[in-house]
């Protein structure tokens, strides 16, 4: 059985995300390599947030929220939304993407994939708390990818 897998061509695991796709470069999103979906997967829904900006903004900063990504995605493209996904809400309070743009110092960004059951029911704009609610009793995997950024 195959565990699903969350890579990135332009970082590695734990190392730094290039600055082009920070907030105030490009902010584009990466380009990221899916593997291992399981067969029974409907769906793939992607979290990007930042738990170290609690001290700054006091709460986990969300960066990039889409779900119902087909199950056969095994590449997103840099700057690209996947045909047929739904994105939400990010923290910046603009739909899909929104780069790395820590206020005082490295931050570690984390991308979660997530293998659902399902095609989840909700609308564009929809927020990362409303889609971990939806998700709940539907996940058959997940992967996670971190990267840090400094600006």
């Amino acid at each position: 059985m195959t565990k699903l897998k969350l890579e990135s061509p332009k970082f590695e695991n734990e190392s730094k995300i290039p600055r082009k796709y920070g907030y105030k470069n490009e902010d584009v999103n990466p380009p990221l390599k899916i593997e291992g979906v399981p067969e029974s997967a409907k769906s793939l829904a992607l979290i990007m947030d930042d738990p170290d900006a609690m001290k700054p903004a006091g709460k986990v900063w969300d960066h990039w929220v889409i779900w119902n990504i087909s199950p056969d995605t095994n590449a997103i493209k840099e700057g690209v939304t996947p045909k047929g996904a739904v994105e939400g809400k990010n923290d910046y309070g603009k739909l899909g993407y929104g780069g790395p743009n820590p206020p005082d110092g490295e931050h570690t960004y984390i991308f979660e994939l997530y293998a659902l059951d399902d095609e989840l029911e909700l609308p564009e704009g929809s927020t990362k708390k409303d889609v971990k609610h939806s998700m709940k009793g539907h996940v058959l995997d997940k992967a996670v990818l971190k990267g840090t950024y400094v600006p």
